[in-house]
């Protein structure tokens, strides 16, 4: 396995990293890999390439500075393992080592385990560095974009935290940990690979001391009893033909499980030697110094598990917000979701909201229908944006329709504001986007029916399919009430109750209202008087206010029975107008005269 080594000016400068076969790799100050403490290296200062047994590296457009290699300066270079390039005050060093677990380490001279409480009252006899490294230990999980960056990273901080360790490690066991094999022929048939056991990410403070081999027997042990454990070697008999943790050069190594780490067990893995006469470490030959270390450790564990977890709860908070929506997800994280999600009935404003066009634009696009569907997922999206800003629920979809609703599970007293908003939003988002030619949502537009009332919310459903819904009249009439935008040519039309919050809630700032019609959807016995939702006169200045009060003086005519009053009202409105079509067509139809008997209902014969 070949390695890229960085190592800066300071000994927590320091990345180990696997290169891939045959696939360019960007070196930098930022981005793939990077190299965030050199201020020579440029944010993409050169492309790294593995291929064949060597390492081609090659200086960007964009470099300030440049490559040396062999005491030279270049802008391409070829590595075989052993040799290293410099970047600033980086050096990059190729190797080709190994790190495999050794199924058979001998038994330590000496085992100690470690229990939380025990670690507990260990004092730091040098606490400023331990505190600074463990005060970095959140970027360095923030910061991680996936689980191999967060071992190289955990790797680099165990080396800095840790003066004594010579080499660290992040291991993992897959499955739950068992006891090492100790006939031979068992460790032949299992081994490693039995248990699972993998060296996720390694390094070591010198190259020279060549291949790393940890112990199974060590790793398993710590996973097994969930406790920090430490192997001595020291002592034991020096042409002994089996290694101390898989090589001579380690007097001791430990292992602490991380409490917290996915479906695999991870652990952290240190191993080193006593050196009686490192500077700055007094008694370091002491081997019960190495317990401070252990503690250190087990701290880094402790809060690495939590900020996993963490990461964890948000990845599935964000996967669920896909199926809930913000306002559902704010309210699940604080109250029971039983209680929140049980189904009660409360006042609801319901939105449905159709995309317009889509027979026309899939015969233009038969052969793309991939370019089609994305269109279409354009324009739900703009639907489900505008319902979720809004704190609204996104209910249901249905083909190319979207359906929200505002008084669940939170009722507040701006709801119907709320449902005005989101749909005036749609409106603004289709016209703009039918000025772009050729833009994705051309040719496209939408129809929204929104109705208030009483129904049920929460999760409903049968025992094979479940979701977080709405039922009632209500929604039946919101859906109603968006078909109808079609032959009354309004983009967005209200029920009576919906119109009169409207008027009572909406300033006219915001949100105008005009009525247009009762009606008697088809299918249905009972009537509702429709109004059109408007955007304000600044907005929409085709139609002044004064114009919406002569369009309801107009109605009033027609409802008692003076309909050449009101044809002649609904002729003087702007052509840009289509709305005012539908009663004076209907008013034409009937000769200016209403029918014998006639209670100001209009049937339509359609849906």
């Amino acid at each position: 396995m070949a390695e890229l080594i960085a190592q800066g000016d300071q000994l927590s400068h320091r990345w180990r990293r696997t290169l891939p076969e045959g696939m360019p790799i960007i070196l930098g100050r930022a981005g793939q890999w990077a190299v965030p403490w050199d201020a020579h290296i440029s944010r993409r200062h050169a492309e790294l390439r593995w291929d064949g047994g060597r390492l081609v590296a090659t200086q960007l457009p964009d470099a300030a500075n440049p490559l040396f290699f062999r005491g030279k300066q270049c802008s391409e270079l070829a590595l075989a393992p052993g040799e290293h390039f410099v970047i600033g005050e980086t050096s990059f060093l190729l190797t080709v080592q190994r790190a495999d677990v050794a199924a058979d380490a001998p038994m330590p001279v000496q085992q100690q385990s470690f229990s939380p409480q025990y670690l507990k009252e260990i004092p730091f006899r040098n606490p400023d560095h331990r505190i600074e490294v463990l005060s970095r230990l959140p970027e360095v999980i923030s910061g991680a974009t996936d689980d191999n960056e967060l071992c190289i990273r955990l790797v680099g901080m165990l080396l800095a935290g840790v003066p004594r360790t010579e080499t660290a490690a992040v291991v993992t066991a897959a499955g739950p940990p068992r006891p090492p094999a100790r006939e031979p022929r068992a460790r032949q048939a299992g081994g490693a690979a039995a248990a699972g056991v993998r060296v996720l990410h390694w390094d070591q403070r010198r190259v020279a001391q060549g291949d790393f081999r940890p112990s199974q027997r060590l790793i398993l042990e710590a996973l097994r009893k969930r406790q920090s454990i430490l192997h001595v070697w020291e002592g034991a008999e020096p042409d002994s033909p089996q290694p101390f943790t898989a090589r001579g050069n380690y007097d001791w190594a430990f292992c602490t499980p991380l409490r917290s780490a996915g479906g695999d067990d991870w652990a952290l893995y240190l191993a080193g030697r006593f050196q009686r006469d490192l500077p700055g470490l007094p008694g370091s030959s002491d081997q019960t110094d190495l317990r401070e270390d252990v503690k250190f450790t087990e701290l880094v564990a402790t809060i690495v598990s939590s900020l996993l977890e963490m990461r964890r709860l948000q990845q599935r908070q964000s996967a669920l917000s896909q199926f809930f929506s913000p306002v559902v997800m704010n309210t699940l994280s604080v109250e029971d979701p039983h209680l929140v999600l049980a189904p009660r009935e409360t006042e609801v404003s319901v939105l449905f909201c159709d995309l317009r066009g889509f027979s026309r634009e899939s015969e233009r696009s038969a052969g793309d229908l991939l370019d089609l569907l994305g269109r279409v997922s354009k324009a739900l999206g703009v639907m489900t944006y505008q319902i979720l800003n809004e704190g609204g629920v996104v209910g249901d979809f249905q083909g190319d329709a979207a359906m929200g609703f505002w008084g669940w599970p939170i009722t507040t007293a701006d709801d119907v504001v709320k449902t005005c908003r989101a749909a005036l939003g749609i409106r603004a988002e289709f016209e703009s986007a039918a000025r772009e030619a050729g833009g994705p949502l051309a040719g496209f537009n939408a129809g929204v029916g929104i109705a208030t009332g009483p129904a049920v919310a929460g999760k409903i459903g049968t025992v094979d399919q479940v979701k977080v819904t709405v039922f009632g009249p209500v929604v039946n009439l919101a859906s109603r009430l968006e078909g109808m935008t079609k032959v009354l040519n309004a983009p967005i039309l209200l029920d009576e109750a919906t119109a009169r919050a409207v008027r009572e809630q909406v300033p006219r700032q915001l949100a105008r209202v005009r009525r247009i019609a009762r009606v008697c959807p088809f299918g249905m016995e009972t009537g509702v008087e429709v109004s059109e939702l408007l955007p304000p006169v600044d907005q929409y200045p085709a139609l002044s206010d004064e114009h919406l009060a002569m369009c309801e003086t107009a109605l009033d005519a027609f409802l008692q029975r003076d309909w050449p009053r009101a044809y002649d009202l609904l002729r003087r409105m702007p052509t840009e107008d289509r709305v005012s079509d539908f009663l004076t067509v209907y008013i034409a139809q009937h000769n200016r005269t209403a029918p014998p008997g006639w209670n100001g209902m209009i049937r339509l014969a359609g849906k």
